[in-house]
């Protein structure tokens, strides 16, 4: 029969394309760092917050200021009179004019110096963040790259399992015709073929909505993405070997509970800058003063001055209306509000790091029973082929067993991916998630 050939050359390696001429998940991820949007958002604000550190060393550097004036006042004496004569005399124009330089260099003040621990405080913030982003990046390429294989799957056993219920189909209408089957054979051929092309459209839909996914991140429309050719053996390779293990190594790295920490850290930085309001500040400040024309309004003709001081300046605040009391009382129940986040967000990486360490030891169990299953599937179908040749199974029989295979088939390839994506994730929560892990994961497919 034509079936059993065809039915032979259907093996796991089909649900994968040719990685000859298609992008492998390195590649595409490698796309994603030039062309992803939200990335390079989270790049230029990682850039933006490395400038709070020379804002805050500002604090303890001397503040200079160059102030210059020029006027001119046009002086009328009025109308004069003499021997009955009367005048009017041009107005005077005085010119007047002044230069002054003043420096002034902070020596005692507390706030400054919170400022620029709560500047480091927040850099050291921002690196978090941008490294979340980074590992998110990773997260969203390689969800959105399984999403178009497991698309790409339900494509092809679709297109597959058509083509197998057409030969099988007109296997049935001619074993009709010569009146070595009944119509019934026919009918459910025609019924599975008819049911499968409508499941392959909707297929076809599907994958073209997770290649616009893929396409809002590497800004193009991807082609072909390469597959698992084979399922890798060596699934239980883990950096640690227990859920606990992996629970301490969260709360020790990860990076999302560490952009938190430095939240805290701030708030708290900032109750003492808030509080340093009510602590003297004491300043060297000089000045160097020239001035032109000095009492020429007055006397008609003015002088030149020049001014040089040195010194230092006391600033002592008595009472600002409470409204530094208030600001403390505000400061301290937002520090109160991150010390409760930071909780929370402790409390939900342990609970994240555990349920992906499950998804990953389940998801081996899942991948080697499925492996198993197809196997199964496939003698299964082998069996039902020959005991249709000998008379002892029908049409219906086979195409069970061939649907039966198929979904097999499927169900171990998207089962691989989910089981390398809660690898990905896992390695996240442990904070330990970058290009090496993803590269890792890129040879258990393309191998």
């Amino acid at each position: 029969m034509k079936f059993m050939p065809f039915v032979i050359a259907v093996s796991f390696g089909m649900l994968a394309h040719s990685a000859l001429q298609a992008a492998d998940l390195m590649g595409i991820y490698q796309e994603a760092l030039t062309q992803d949007a939200q990335f390079k958002s989270a790049r230029a604000a990682y850039e933006a917050a490395q400038e709070k550190i020379p804002q805050g060393r500002a604090g303890f550097l001397p503040n200079i200021t160059l102030a210059a004036t020029r006027q001119a006042q046009e002086v009328d004496v009025g109308k004069t009179t003499s021997a009955g004569v009367t005048t009017n005399p041009p107005a005077h124009t005085i010119q007047s004019g002044g230069v002054t330089i003043t420096a002034t260099q902070p020596i005692f003040r507390i706030q400054n110096i919170i400022i620029y621990q709560q500047a480091k405080i927040e850099v050291s913030k921002a690196e978090s963040q941008f490294i979340t982003a980074g590992q998110d990046l990773i997260l969203r390429v390689a969800q959105a790259y399984f999403d178009v294989l497991d698309a790409q799957i339900d494509v092809e056993v679709n297109e597959a399992q058509k083509k197998a219920i057409l030969i099988q189909l007109e296997q049935a209408k001619r074993n009709f015709e010569v009146g070595v089957s009944t119509i019934i054979d026919t009918n459910e051929a025609q019924a599975r073929y008819d049911l499968t092309l409508s499941q392959e459209i909707a297929a076809r839909n599907v994958l073209e909505i997770k290649r616009r996914a893929l396409q809002g991140i590497i800004d193009r429309l991807p082609e072909n993405l390469s597959g698992a050719r084979e399922i890798a053996n060596n699934l239980a390779t883990l950096k640690y070997g227990s859920m606990d293990e992996w629970v301490h190594a969260a709360e020790d790295k990860n990076f999302a509970l560490k952009t938190q920490q430095a939240a805290y850290e701030s708030a708290h930085q900032n109750v003492k800058k808030i509080w340093a309001q009510h602590y003297p500040t004491l300043d060297l400040v000089a000045q160097h003063s020239m001035q032109t024309g000095v009492g020429a309004t007055i006397t008609g003709r003015g002088i030149d001055l020049t001014s040089q001081s040195i010194g230092l300046q006391l600033n002592m605040p008595l009472f600002q209306g409470f409204s530094v009391q208030s600001q403390v009382r505000e400061a301290m129940a937002l520090q109160n509000k991150a010390l409760h986040d930071l909780e929370n967000t402790r409390r939900n990486i342990t609970i994240q790091a555990r349920q992906q360490y499950l998804n990953v030891t389940n998801g081996i169990a899942q991948v080697k029973a499925l492996k198993q299953a197809l196997v199964s599937s496939q003698s299964q179908l082998d069996s039902t082929i020959l005991g249709l040749q000998v008379g002892v199974r029908t049409e219906v029989d086979v195409l069970n067993a061939q649907q039966q295979m198929y979904a097999a088939k499927r169900d171990l390839a998207k089962a691989y991916h989910s089981y390398l994506m809660s690898r990905l994730r896992l390695s996240a929560e442990a904070g330990e998630l970058d290009e090496d892990t993803l590269t890792e994961i890129n040879a258990m497919l393309i191998k």
